[in-house]
């Protein structure tokens, strides 16, 4: 966390030597919008053969706003945001390789059945991206961003089928609904601490200071470790936002 300050401080020090005007240029403001996407892969794995269900959760994004004006109708912005990035999601798989824990045993292998997933990311991001006025009411937005996880999960359940240990033809474990015995799992300690990535969207002005903005992000890094295995398939974050914006000056 405080690598992460210091490189913000760096960057909003830093935004009038690259605009070359001073403070009194900068513009400033707050938001308050709704992340809703998802912790996927970039394609479907062939092992998912449903998705049953897909929830997202009360995902928030809050923070402040600054920009700099530079030549003719481009700017720098930056800021730093606090939000969530979270879904509840549902799948039918058949041979899906994973971790489980039932009645105090840890098992893995090839799992076919159904399988309940719940995803949360309590996050600091600083985003760095080149601003473009495209009318006095309109302005495009695109640059990279980093995040700081100060908060994440990736737990759930796994129920009604059965586990092939080890490989796809090792002893089999059924498991039962979830209201019987069947295994469950836990992959909180192997998230990333630190996301990078790309984003993009347009902020709308509205009447006097009130605006909207709306937003996609896409995350570059995996969400978990590059040394975790457990789960085959590489999950990014890619989600959108819809919010409001108040200028503050």
């Amino acid at each position: 966390m405080k690598r992460f300050m210091i490189v913000l401080m760096a960057v909003m020090t830093a935004f009038p030597l690259w605009a070359g005007t001073g403070l009194s240029d900068m513009k400033w403001g707050v938001r308050l919008g709704y992340n809703i996407g998802g912790t996927a892969p970039l394609s479907m794995p062939a092992q998912v053969r449903k998705l049953n269900s897909f929830t997202p959760t009360a995902s928030i994004n809050t923070g402040v706003d600054v920009r700099m004006p530079l030549k003719d109708r481009w700017g720098l912005t930056t800021g730093l945001h606090f939000e969530n990035k979270g879904l509840k999601a549902g799948i039918t798989a058949k041979g899906y390789h994973m971790a489980l824990v039932m009645d105090e045993s840890e098992l893995e292998g090839d799992f076919t059945g159904r399988v309940d997933i719940n995803v949360k990311q309590w996050m600091f991001t600083l985003p760095v991206m080149a601003t473009y006025t495209l009318s006095p009411k309109v302005m495009l937005k695109a640059g990279p961003y980093v995040s700081l996880l100060t908060n994440g999960g990736f737990d759930g359940d796994a129920y009604n089928g059965y586990l092939r240990q080890d490989n796809p033809t090792g002893p089999k474990v059924e498991m039962a609904g979830k209201d019987g015995k069947h295994g469950v799992f836990e992959f909180d300690d192997d998230m990333r601490k630190v996301q990078l990535g790309i984003g993009g969207g347009a902020d709308w002005a509205v009447g006097g200071r009130l605006g909207l903005c709306f937003e996609l992000s896409w995350g570059l890094l995996p969400v978990f470790k590059s040394d975790f295995k457990t789960i085959k398939e590489t999950l990014y974050p890619i989600y959108g936002t819809i919010g409001f914006t108040y200028q503050l000056n």
